[in-house]
């Protein structure tokens, strides 16, 4: 279908709203790297690597427990409500995280936090792709890990401006005592309100899904917004795929379907993809930022500067990966990414072996973040997004969400024991590993899907 016969304004008007989860989830994820060496000394955690990686990765149970409800609460009440779920999530553990005195408060909100990311992950790229035209889903899908990026490097820029420079050599107390040990990390989360507030009321202005309408019988108000999107051919083509694909299926739960062996090869295939989208390892540099640089020879002031310029890069090739997947395709970016993070882990994990320091790293570090940004950051989430059929789409993502979340809490909880254990070198070049192992099996694994239809996509790979 001709490009120009879509209603554009209307499609990404929608596409923006449903992507500011992505913004939250981006922010929330990010804001704690920066606030990281003023809220340890607060809570008194720095000599503590066990609490520390809990503090880093308690948002990650409550990510998975989102990711988890997200198959049922999308399959019993639509994609539009649980969006707003995951606003006023993001609202409440905004201003809850930031106002806590004592730990066990603190890690309360980051679970409240890791609820909303969790909601917002499965449910944000679900609801782009099924409202998005064929031509155009790859670089609409991809606006929601733009906007998970403008997260990052907004959360990156506000930690840098809050905080006031930390002298070098100076002492873990002098942290403690000073405004950035007391009060500024506080409102490093608070600004987070902001946009979570705007999620929240933006979300009651946008349609419901219309393959979730048509799921649960209501044809008529699924035509409507088809036709909004589309036209009226559209909507009647549109209609008569998803018709097919929907034949003999209802509303509810399908877990025998989950396990057939025309949808388990399809569900492997997602489980895998959002594993290794984490366990490439190169979260670690924007949640142990600190630990990275420090390593590198850089201050903690260097650091929050540092991780600014990384989040500049993710997001400059994060715009450069939404001009390349509808073009490219998500097989090839695939490949690129997974063997492009090998070869720079080894050279990474070589650098901290051989004591190179400052330039070197930072260059490397770049470079890895700019080949994940390009790559296998959003290509997964579009990929994930479109190859799950339409009568189980929201349980399947939400069990590929719920491991990418277990495997990102793993990630994120042993990277302070494998960087005591294996150091700096051991650890990259075991991501490197990993990484490689990945580029054979999508390899051999991943299809194109570029340019296809939900409807065509499900039949290539399930039939």
């Amino acid at each position: 279908m001709d490009k120009s016969k879509f209603n554009k304004q209307f499609i990404l008007g929608i596409t923006l709203v449903s992507a500011m989860g992505g913004l939250l989830f981006g922010y929330d994820w990010v804001v704690i790297g920066g606030a990281k060496p003023f809220y340890e000394r607060f809570f008194d955690i720095t000599n503590s690597p066990y609490l520390q990686g809990w503090a880093m990765s308690s948002a990650l149970i409550g990510c998975l427990v989102g990711a988890m409800a997200s198959g049922y609460l999308t399959d019993r009440f639509g994609r539009k409500k649980p969006l707003i779920a995951a606003a006023a999530l993001f609202t409440i553990a905004a201003l809850g995280t930031g106002a806590a005195n004592q730990f066990t408060f603190f890690i309360i909100f980051r679970l409240i936090g890791g609820l909303g990311i969790g909601l917002a992950s499965a449910v944000s790229p679900m609801y782009i792709a099924e409202i998005s035209p064929a031509q155009m889903r790859g670089r609409l899908v991809s606006v929601n890990q733009l906007t998970i990026v403008i997260g990052i490097l907004a959360a990156q820029i506000i930690n840098y401006l809050i905080a006031e420079k930390v002298p070098e050599g100076v002492t873990d107390l002098t942290i403690l005592q000073s405004w950035n040990g007391q009060t500024g990390w506080r409102w490093m989360f608070w600004a987070g309100t902001v946009p979570a507030l705007m999620f929240f009321i933006f979300s009651f202005f946008i349609p419901e899904s219309p393959r979730f309408l048509a799921k649960s019988g209501k044809w008529r108000s699924a035509a409507a917004i088809l036709k909004r999107i589309g036209g009226t051919q559209y909507a009647v083509q549109e209609q008569k795929d998803i018709a097919e694909t929907l034949h003999g299926t209802s509303s509810k739960i399908d877990w025998k379907a989950l396990s057939s062996k025309k949808v388990r090869p399809v569900l492997i295939l997602g489980v895998v993809l959002a594993v290794f989208q984490q366990w490439c390892g190169i979260n670690v540099i924007f949640n142990y930022a600190e630990e990275v640089f420090s390593s590198a020879g850089y201050s903690v002031g260097d650091m929050l500067f540092n991780i600014v310029i990384t989040g500049t890069v993710n997001l400059v090739f994060t715009f450069l990966a939404m001009r390349m997947v509808d073009s490219w395709g998500r097989r090839k970016l695939m490949l690129l990414g997974s063997i492009g993070l090998a070869v720079i882990y080894f050279m990474l994990g070589s650098s901290y072996y051989f004591e190179l320091k400052g330039l070197a790293i930072l260059v490397l570090v770049m470079v890895a973040i700019a080949t994940y940004a390009m790559t296998l950051a959003p290509i997964t989430w579009v990929v994930l997004s479109e190859i799950f059929p339409n009568s189980i789409r929201g349980t399947a993502m939400a069990i590929s969400t719920t491991a990418l979340w277990i495997a990102c809490f793993v990630l994120t909880y042993t990277f302070p024991i494998l960087n005591k254990l294996l150091n700096a070198s051991g650890t990259f070049w075991l991501y490197g590993f990993i990484c490689f192992f990945g580029f054979l099996f999508i390899l051999k694994k991943l299809p194109e899907t570029k340019g296809k239809s939900l409807e065509e996509i499900e039949n290539k790979l399930t039939h």
